[in-house]
């Protein structure tokens, strides 16, 4: 009886919002610009709160995907949670009430804050019991688009997430008419502890598309037979799959835009002439998505928060917990369709831009479901189960950098070294590239212009140019077989030494990923500039897709002192263990 209540109640919720979302829709086109910004966030339907001081209750309750009613956990009653407008300079107080029967967090997910209100249970705090309220407090010393989510076992899949919007303090580079928040996310009807139960027996459990008798003659007539049956017999020797682009996939998940299935077609109005401002977040628990708008260009002028020289583009690829600010200026009486496509082409999120209210527009049929290269598999897989060559005696050969020093390496490795056997790594990448130029898997052919990291560059000269003083190397490793993740060989519950950082020191930190999967990588509490080349304009950022087989560096000058998490933002890859801390200690502290 009680869960048909919900059911219902959640109905009424969707069905007034929807009621509401469509009357305020029809007569908002017809108001001046100027008057029409009060009112953007109401239109999304993701409630907005603004102000300095929140009130945010979670709670479990019932969501309505696509007619059908399911589990989840939000915050005040919404999916997404409220979207919250902030201002630079200003100090937010956020009383956060745990109205579950299970602990809770919430991490300021890209926000620079004190490590204490970072929100990460046994890193930063102890999490939120059951009834209790926990009060964070800040000062915010950033402008841009940021997200918030649970830190707090598989909650985030559920629904605990929302969209932040920090204003400038001065004048926004950025000229714009109009924006809208456009939060990706996935969800699926299952238990989250079931579908991880289901990838630790069979990785491959939501993997639909796999190799197939027409496949193989497909590639009998690209490479001979020979090359065919070889190229087979090296994946099955691998015990891997190239057509596992993504463990989650459409199988299960319904992709969502503002909480809204592609079915219900969330819509944005605009007025021809406009620069509409889309603010992307990927709050996916699992999903990269490839996003274009057909026939309408894009200008990306901000990633993850932080405003990039702009640069135009047919379509870009957001990691999960990235985000893409873009600028379009559609012209014409006419609607288009935003096309989210997942990465391994199981499904998508779908909405609209539109002159006029129940306008609609073609949305592409899904492509061809891609498959991983040679380039992918970088990899030597003669050490599979054995402990791997000695690092340190590598890195001494390979890694003697005039000025620099040796790289070092996490110190989970060093341990790794004592181990009989290794059974968290299938292979190591042993000749890795740099792949930041590359366009992502599935999207090197296409014809239009795609985003690519080295197209990225700040807007403004980096806040720190000097020359690295320090190396660490960090290696991401698996066995997807056995559905393990770690760094350097070691899940998180078996590592018992932070990565150490040093306030105001510069340093390069180099990701290695002897895996066959991208993976975005998340740090707490700093930025870093990703070496792309570029020197002075590095692009900043605090998540970054590291490709399969690719070896790519990212540079920091740590201030906030403090234990900060680091990990792969994957939510069943950090669950499996992929995660570490990172202790950033003042230059003279031993411990």
């Amino acid at each position: 009886m009680k869960s048909f209540e919900k059911y219902n109640a959640a109905r009424r919720r969707f069905l007034q919002r929807s009621t509401l979302v469509a009357g305020a829709a029809a007569w908002h086109s017809l108001l001046p610009a100027w008057a029409r910004g009060g009112l953007q966030a109401d239109l999304t339907g993701l409630g907005a709160l603004s102000g300095s001081t929140f009130d945010l209750n979670v709670a479990d309750d019932s969501s309505v995907i696509n007619g059908k009613a399911g589990r989840s956990i939000l915050i005040n009653g919404q999916l997404p949670a409220p979207l919250l407008r902030w201002t630079e300079g200003d100090e937010v107080t956020l009383r956060v009430s745990n109205q579950l029967g299970e602990d809770t967090s919430i991490h300021w997910h890209g926000l620079l804050l004190p490590f204490q209100m970072d929100g990460v249970p046994g890193v930063s705090f102890p999490g939120i019991k059951p009834g209790e309220t926990f009060i964070y407090e800040f000062p915010l010393i950033q402008a841009g688009t940021y997200w918030y989510h649970s830190h707090s076992g598989l909650q985030e899949q559920l629904g605990h997430y929302g969209p932040i919007i920090i204003e400038p303090r001065g004048a926004d580079p950025v000229k714009y008419d109009r924006e809208y928040i456009i939060v990706l996310s996935d969800w699926t009807f299952e238990n989250p502890h079931r579908v991880f139960a289901k990838l630790k027996k069979m990785s491959d459990s939501y993997n639909f598309q796999q190799h197939t008798v027409r496949d193989f003659f497909a590639e009998v007539e690209q490479s001979g037979l020979d090359g065919a049956l070889a190229q087979r017999m090296m994946w099955g020797g691998m015990r891997m799959n190239p057509t596992d682009i993504s463990d989650v996939t459409g199988a299960t998940y319904t992709y969502l835009i503002n909480g809204h299935g592609p079915s219900d077609n969330w819509t944005g109005l605009f007025t021809p002439g406009e620069r509409v401002r889309l603010r992307y977040v990927n709050a996916s628990a699992m999903s990269i998505f490839n996003v274009r708008i057909p026939r309408l260009p894009m200008t990306v002028v901000q990633a993850d928060g932080l405003n990039v020289q702009p640069v135009e583009v047919d379509e870009f690829q957001i990691g999960t917990a990235e985000t893409y600010d873009v600028v379009v200026e559609p012209k014409q009486e006419t609607a288009y369709t935003i096309m989210a496509e997942s990465n391994d082409r199981s499904g998508f999120a779908r909405a609209t831009l539109s002159y006029r209210p129940g306008a609609t527009a073609p949305v592409p049929s899904l492509r061809p479901r891609p498959t991983l290269s040679m380039k992918d598999m970088a990899m030597d897989h003669s050490n599979s189960g054995r402990a791997p060559m000695n690092h340190q005696q590598k890195n001494d050969h390979h890694m003697n950098h005039a000025g620099m020093g040796h790289a070092e390496h996490s110190g989970a490795k060093r341990q790794a070294h004592d181990h009989p056997t290794w059974p968290g790594v299938v292979g190591l990448a042993m000749k890795p590239v740099n792949r930041l130029g590359e366009r992502p898997v599935g999207l090197e052919a296409v014809g239009h212009r795609v985003l690519v990291y080295t197209d990225l560059k700040s807007l403004e000269i980096n806040p720190d140019t000097r020359t690295v003083g320090r190396e660490i190397e960090l290696h991401l490793t698996s066995n997807m077989e056995r559905y393990m993740w770690s760094f350097d060989g070691l899940k998180f519950s078996e590592v018992n030494e932070p990565i150490r950082f040093y306030k105001g020191e510069r340093l390069r930190l180099t990701l290695v990923n002897d895996t066959m999967m991208p993976h975005p990588i998340h740090l707490h509490g700093m930025f870093f500039d990703v070496v792309t080349g570029e020197h002075d304009f590095k692009p900043r950022k605090h998540t970054i897709v590291v490709k399969p087989g690719e070896k790519m560096a990212v540079d920091i000058s740590p201030e906030a002192v403090g234990d900060w998490a680091f990990h792969c933002h994957l939510l069943y890859h950090m669950h499996a263990g992929m995660m570490r801390i990172v202790s950033v200690l003042d230059q003279d502290s031993d411990t």
